[in-house]
Formats: C-alpha cells, sequence, structure tokens
C-alpha cells in the first residue's frame, strides 16, 4: 500500500515540503513576481491585468475560455453495449448543471480555464457530504501554491500565508493546469509587451506625440542671436493658441524668415503596421490559435478557415477538455468508481460546420464494413439500435420490402 494511502488510513495528511524563506532586494527581478508583474526588454511589465488590455490576448483567452466553458460535459457509465449516461449520480449535475448553488457549470469552467491561461493553474476546492462530492468553489490562483510531497511525490495544495494557511490534498483540489505550471502571458510577455508598445504607439502617432505634426526653420543665414530662445517661445504660445479650444480655423503667421511644412507619414510608418500585424499573429502562436480566430484575416480564405477551425479544437481546445476530463475523473470519482465511471465533453457542436465530410467518412467506413451503425452512433454520443451491430454494407445488402398500407384505399373485402 502507498504511503498516502497509509497516511490516510491513519488519518494522517502526507507532509508537504516545506516552505523555503528567500530574501530579494526590491530591484531583483525575483521580486517583480511577487507584486504580479513582469519586467521585459520592451518596458511595459506584463501582469494579468495589463495582458488583457492587448485586444489580441483578451480575445484569445476569451475564446479558450468561454469555449471550454460552453461545451456540454456529462458522467457516462460503462456498459456491456458501450456507455449510458449516468444522471444518478452526485458528479452529474456538478459537470452538466450547477457546480455550486451561485455557479453554472459552464461558467465555471471559463472562469477555470482564465485563471489557467492567466495565472499558472485554476484551482477549486471539493466540498463533499457524506463522502460524496457537493460543490466546487473557485479557489484565488494568486493565493495557491503548489509542492511535491517529499515522500510520496504527490502533489500538495498550499492556501494562504503565515497562520491563516491551509494544506490541501490533491484530492480535494479540483486543477486546471497551465502547459508546463507557466501561464502563456507569462511564456509570452515579450511578444504581449512588444504588442503594448506598438499601440501605445499607435495611440501617440494618432494624437501627435510620437512624430511632430510639423516643422519651422529659419532660412536666414544670420546666426541666431540672443532673442532667438524668445522667438521660438513666441511662436509656441501663438501655435497652440491657435490649434486649442476649437481655433483650427484662424491661420498661423510667422515673420522672421521663419518657414512652416507639415510632415506627413514616410515608408517606415506604414511597416509599422505590418509590426503590429505580426504581433497578432506571436500572440495567436504562444496560445495555440488559429490566427484568423484573432480577427487576423490576412491570410484566411473560404477554402482553408474551416480547416484552421477543426485545428483550433485538435491542437488547441482538445488539450484543455482532457486537462478538465482528468481533473473531474480524480477529485469526482473514488478509485473504484473511476473503472466504471468517466466524465466527457459533447463536442458534436464544434462539428457542425464539417458534418458533410463527418457523414462522408462514417458512411465510407460503413461500405467498408470497418465500423458497425452502432459504432458511429456511439461516436455521436447516439444510443445504440437493435441489429446495429452487424458488419454490412448497407449498399449491397438486399433488405426485406416493407409494404405500408395506404390508409386512403379501402381494403378489398374477400
Amino acid at each position: 500500500m502507498p504511503v498516502s494511502r497509509l497516511s490516510e488510513f491513519f488519518g494522517f495528511r502526507s507532509r508537504p515540503v516545506s516552505l523555503e524563506e528567500k530574501s530579494y532586494s526590491l530591484t531583483s527581478p525575483e521580486a517583480f513576481g511577487i507584486f504580479g508583474v513582469t519586467p521585459t526588454v520592451a518596458g511595459p511589465s506584463v501582469s494579468p491585468v495589463s495582458a488583457l488590455k492587448v485586444p489580441a490576448v483578451l480575445q484569445a483567452v476569451r475564446l479558450i475560455s468561454e469555449t471550454a466553458g460552453s461545451l456540454p460535459c456529462k458522467v457516462y457509465r460503462n456498459t456491456d453495449d458501450g456507455k449510458e449516461v449516468a444522471k444518478d449520480h452526485p458528479a452529474y449535475k456538478l459537470v452538466h448543471g450547477w457546480s455550486n448553488g451561485w455557479t453554472s457549470a459552464n461558467l465555471f469552467r471559463a472562469q477555470l480555464t482564465a485563471d489557467a491561461l492567466l495565472h499558472h493553474g485554476g484551482f477549486a476546492f471539493v466540498n463533499r457530504v457524506d463522502g460524496k462530492p457537493f460543490e466546487l468553489i473557485r479557489l484565488d490562483p494568486t493565493n495557491i501554491t503548489v509542492k511535491i510531497d517529499d515522500d510520496t511525490g504527490e502533489p500538495v495544495f498550499v492556501s494562504g500565508k503565515g497562520k491563516g494557511q491551509k494544506t490541501y490534498h490533491y484530492t480535494d483540489i479540483l486543477h486546471i493546469p497551465a502547459f508546463g505550471g507557466v501561464a502563456p502571458i507569462r511564456s509570452a510577455r515579450e511578444a504581449i509587451s512588444l504588442a503594448m508598445v506598438l499601440e501605445k504607439h499607435a495611440a501617440q502617432l494618432f494624437a501627435g506625440g510620437a512624430r511632430p505634426a510639423s516643422m519651422l526653420w529659419n532660412e536666414s543665414k544670420t546666426p541666431a542671436n540672443e532673442n532667438g530662445s524668445k522667438t521660438i517661445g513666441n511662436m509656441l504660445r501663438s501655435w497652440r493658441n491657435t490649434f486649442a479650444e476649437g481655433k483650427q480655423g484662424d491661420p498661423l503667421i510667422l515673420d522672421g524668415n521663419w518657414r512652416y511644412q507639415q510632415i506627413a507619414l514616410n515608408s517606415t510608418d506604414s511597416q509599422f503596421a505590418e509590426m503590429r500585424t505580426e504581433q497578432i499573429r506571436e500572440i495567436a502562436r504562444a496560445f495555440g490559435i488559429p490566427p484568423h480566430m484573432l480577427f487576423e484575416l490576412s491570410r484566411a480564405t473560404w477554402s482553408n478557415a474551416e480547416q484552421m477551425g477543426s485545428t483550433f479544437l485538435q491542437l488547441c481546445l482538445r488539450p484543455w477538455l482532457d486537462k478538465w476530463q482528468d481533473a473531474y475523473n480524480l477529485v469526482l470519482f473514488s478509485d473504484d468508481e473511476r473503472d466504471e465511471l468517466f466524465c466527457e465533453f459533447v463536442i458534436d457542436d464544434l462539428l457542425r460546420a464539417d458534418t458533410a465530410a463527418r457523414a462522408d467518412t462514417f458512411s465510407k467506413l460503413i461500405a467498408a464494413r470497418v465500423m458497425a451503425p452502432n459504432e458511429v452512433r456511439a461516436a455521436m454520443n447516439l444510443p445504440a439500435k437493435e441489429g446495429g451491430d452487424e458488419l454490412a454494407n448497407p449498399y449491397t445488402t438486399t433488405a426485406p420490402a416493407t409494404t405500408i398500407p395506404n390508409k386512403e384505399t379501402p381494403a378489398n373485402d374477400a
């Protein structure tokens, strides 16, 4: 019997790793993580709050979390004929209805997925009544630390700090981890920071701060005298008085051989727009999302948009759904129940756009006697049908004719 099971048998929890005390100066890079910010080469610090101010990051987090939350999840039971929905188990309500009295299962999944994308993971306490899961309560991810037990290698969750610190067994916490235990906004902080800089530059560009709107210079060959600074000050006040407070219609009058020329955008400014587009692609790479789903449509066409949607499901969303299924199965079922019960998402809604291709594939597999009709029905989350377990080609098998009586034609009396 493992050490963890022995400790539970005698009423003890596994001993967590002791906390290591360290001290940092306020200027050290490690200290920034304490305050939830991360310095970057580009300048701006990237935190969960500041990262969401970048539209591409906001759309990526919203897309993954809300899609994962919107997909229905059900509890199934293995049967001799395949599987059936297990509505009689308490976990069914938690994954398909309401995770607690104030949060639906859909909103709960969206919140914890967003926590994993913005922090190091999503966490929820499993409140049990009489040994059965009763509700799932979201925990603040900034207040949770994941540690490893020295003796067993099991994860241990530590909540809070100081005297109010609590330690939870891994079966008491539903954990949705980020890849590698590091949030995407932290791994891609340089790309996000550069996007912040470019967006700020764009705002300043059109506000007149990134480049001067015009240029004034003196065409006189006479060197500037001591009154030059006074002259420039007078022109600056005149400029501000002319172009402020709705006086744009008044002319600007210059004297003393001074000349005015408006500055136009150059080729560098046009490449600046391409840099902003490239940063959208970089953020899409960090989150594993096709760029067109972040509304970067320069390379999207009618023919490849649907294929990229399938790529989003298979390469981006599916790993998150697998994390949810594993987390549900770990904390909602006992060791014995996991041999019979399991949670699974219904992803048919995401495949509706490709219904024709799915129907053609299933039809060919049935005709080639690779799959039976009931196997196809199980893949579509439909119940088995009598006679559907036979491997037969419906296009070559002759079925007995069925005569449907015509109600409008009276039967002939013998």
